[in-house]
């Protein structure tokens, strides 16, 4: 059956008849771990925006009655990272109502696509209408010919793929599932709608309950101008930026904070290249300002910027005084070859120290990702780069990544082309799993190399080193201790990323990947009460001695007055001294062609 051949019931509609209610139920998939358990936790720390965006324009939708003023539309929504996800009681759910609904996989990634077809396998044998969304289907419709296997997969079962964005779609999308006329596939990736004036991205609170501290999300904007070759954001939402209005904005956090909501992390790529990033952050001061007054929460936020936003004048202090209190940086490398390899050329290795520092002064937690595996990476260059990370640059925390070829980026589109070998399990294109060759690494070296990185990093020596300058700076000495836990314990403990992180691992029998046998009972129950048990124990061990060194930096009477490298104003003489700008031919290279650019800007200016 395909998804054009499912048939919604026929309805006789009198005056008296209670109205038909359609069935929405919105679900953002997790994915599998290495065992083949779906990665799930009694609290998540990330919440997603696709779940908030597409819900909201279904409420949109119900509340304009666009599909009938006599059809009702109930609407669910849940995050499998910290929601369980079963089948059978949406079959029987959609059952009560003659299957008249649509299941919506929104959101979903290149790894969480085989998750997402496991959880629509049954509901499309039971003849529930499903459709999945996000950034797997569109990136592949973007930038691969014809339908790949993993697609045709799920229009073989009657799935309907969504590619592109819904906004301004939602009402025709959900009149076709009323008709039985869904199509196989929807394509507006080269029809980009406009943010401004569309419905605000807001879960209502019941929704977010299993999230830390109640977190939700929020995109300002869409697309980046950048055109870095790892990335599918450029070839699903485009180069060109599209936001919401300040006024947007304004609204959605105003109604998150009447519900209570008051941790924000926005998703945009890059807010600082947002045109309309100072109206935005001055609404938003105004805000915080009213509701303080009220004795309201305050507003924190969480922003994801590039490495020459301090370039921006008034940028950072702005975003401080709106409630950033984190911010996301794309370091990626502090090599300028690989950065050029990546086509990331707006990395400028010279600006690092003066961005960090600008960030610091600013009394804003910085997280930095990094990647490695680019073609000019070895095990002991990678080591090498992290030394001096720690001690040239005031970063707080540093996360890693594998170079992934994920479909949709150019990446992958041009080792597609060229026939070169790339792993057929979806489930592994996480970021954190190596899934093609490397010119200077074998698959065992650079896994190892990736694993090594996050000890290296997070050293009793080094975290002491970093709660010892937030604290000379004014930093929150307790809340970076929480984040250094976090990151330094997931992998090491977990297995999985921070990002993919939370509270209370929750693993169930039954939830295991479709190509893999149940364990019996008697050999799963004791081994996870014996893993529970462990992870505990290396858990609070962990925190123990983290929590050691934080408590006697905070004792430490001449706190205040530590420096070190890292924290030393940028000077003229970095370029000569500091290995971040002479380890390397390449980063002298770097040094020499930003002089150049200053000599010229200067001569300029003065002519």
């Amino acid at each position: 059956m395909t998804a054009s051949q499912i048939s919604s019931p026929q309805f006789a509609a009198t005056a008296n008849a209670p109205p038909k209610r359609f069935q929405v139920a919105l679900i953002k998939p997790s994915h599998y771990d290495d065992d083949g358990y779906v990665i799930q936790w009694f609290r998540s720390f990330v919440p997603s925006n696709s779940l908030a965006v597409v819900y909201s324009l279904v409420e949109d939708s119900r509340q304009r009655g666009a599909i009938g003023d006599d059809v009702a539309i109930d609407i669910t929504a849940a995050d499998e990272i910290n929601t369980r996800i079963k089948p059978a009681a949406i079959i029987e759910r959609f059952r009560t109502h003659d299957n008249f609904g649509l299941v919506f996989l929104v959101g979903v990634q290149s790894n969480q696509f085989p998750r997402a077809l496991d959880i629509a396998r049954p509901l499309r044998a039971a003849g529930v209408p499903v459709a999945i969304g996000g950034f797997h289907v569109s990136g592949c419709l973007a930038m691969l010919p014809g339908i790949q296997p993993d697609l045709q997969e799920a229009l073989d079962l009657g799935i309907t793929l969504y590619a592109g964005e819904l906004e301004g779609r939602c009402d025709a999308l959900l009149q076709d599932a009323t008709r039985g006329e869904l199509k196989p596939m929807y394509n507006y990736l080269n029809e980009l709608p406009s943010l401004e004036g569309a419905p605000s991205p807001i879960l209502p609170k019941q929704f977010l309950q299993r999230t830390y501290n109640y977190q939700t999300s929020f995109d300002a904007g869409r697309g980046c101008p950048y055109q870095c070759s790892f990335c599918t954001i450029i070839n699903v939402q485009g180069r060109k930026s599209r936001g919401r209005s300040a006024d947007d904005i304004a609204r959605l956090v105003r109604e998150n904070l009447a519900q209570g909501v008051n941790w924000f992390f926005m998703t945009d790529d890059n807010f600082a290249r947002n045109k309309d990033w100072e109206s935005i952050l001055d609404r938003l001061i105004e805000l915080r300002a009213e509701f303080a007054a009220q004795g309201g929460k305050d507003i924190k936020l969480v922003i994801q910027v590039d490495t020459l936003c301090h370039k921006i004048p008034g940028f950072i202090d702005k975003a401080k005084a709106a409630g950033v209190v984190r911010v996301f940086l794309g370091l990626e490398s502090i090599n300028p070859q690989n950065l050029a390899s990546a086509n990331k050329r707006q990395n400028k290795i010279t600006e690092y120290r003066g961005m960090l520092l600008a960030w610091k002064s600013a009394g804003v937690l910085t997280y930095a990702g990094y990647i490695l595996g680019f073609p000019h990476d070895t095990p002991a260059s990678i080591a090498e780069d992290i030394a001096i990370i720690q001690n040239e640059l005031p970063l707080d925390i540093l996360e890693f990544f594998c170079l992934t070829p994920l479909p949709g980026s150019e990446d992958h589109q041009t080792l597609f082309k060229q026939g070169v070998a790339m792993d057929a399990d979806l489930n592994r294109y996480d970021i954190e799993h190596v899934v093609t060759a490397h010119s200077k690494m074998s698959r065992a070296e650079w896994e190892g190399a990736y694993l090594a990185a996050w000890g290296a990093y997070y050293t009793p020596e080094h975290v002491e080193r970093m709660l010892r300058r937030a604290a000379a700076t004014g930093g929150g000495i307790s809340r970076l201790a929480s984040m250094i836990y976090l990151f330094s314990s997931m992998v090491v403990i977990e297995k999985v990323h921070p990002l993919q992180g939370g509270i209370l691992r929750l693993k169930r029998r039954t939830d295991r990947r479709s190509s893999l046998p149940l364990e019996p009972v008697w050999r799963f129950y004791p081994k996870l009460l014996l893993e529970g048990a462990s992870k505990l124990y290396r858990s609070a061990a962990h925190w123990l001695w983290i929590d050691a060194l934080r408590r006697k930096v905070r004792n430490d009477p001449d706190r205040m007055s530590y420096t070190d490298t890292a924290l030393t104003p940028v000077g003229d003489g970095d370029t000569e001294e500091l290995e971040l700008f002479t380890h390397s031919a390449a980063a002298q290279q770097a040094v020499q062609h930003a002089r150049k650019i200053k000599e010229l800007t200067t001569v300029k200016s003065v002519a």
